[in-house]
């Protein structure tokens, strides 16, 4: 039995390693934002090891080694909006708007948007 309404843990787990240190309560806030989308996620991108490639390359590992990001895929400009207006009103801290996926995360730092 899953401790998840929409999603399971396996999911969220790195690419390249298989780790998944992917916080429950985050996973519970996407529960939540895919309630109130009202249409199915596909979690294209979750938790990453620091060892990921992506992760790796940068100066400073990114928000999905947190346990708390995840991307989220989309079809069409009115599931990219509609998931865009909920993750705001639900206080999500980053957004990042990719034409295919929307990125979420709680980072502890000042709530910040960009286009990829």
């Amino acid at each position: 039995m899953s401790l998840f309404v929409h999603f399971e843990r396996d999911e969220f787990a790195c690419k390249e390693t298989g780790e998944n240190l992917i916080e429950d309560q985050f996973i519970h806030r996407l529960d939540e934002l895919r309630e109130r989308c009202g249409f199915p996620f596909v979690i294209t991108s979750g938790y990453r090891s620091p060892d990921h490639t992506i992760e790796a390359a940068k100066v400073t590992p990114g928000q999905h080694t947190t346990g708390r990001a995840a991307d989220i895929a989309v079809n069409g400009g009115v599931q990219r909006y509609t998931l865009l207006r909920e993750a705001f009103d639900m206080g999500f801290s980053g957004i990042g708007v990719h034409k295919d996926f929307i990125h979420v995360d709680e980072r502890m730092s000042q709530p910040v948007s960009w286009p990829y």
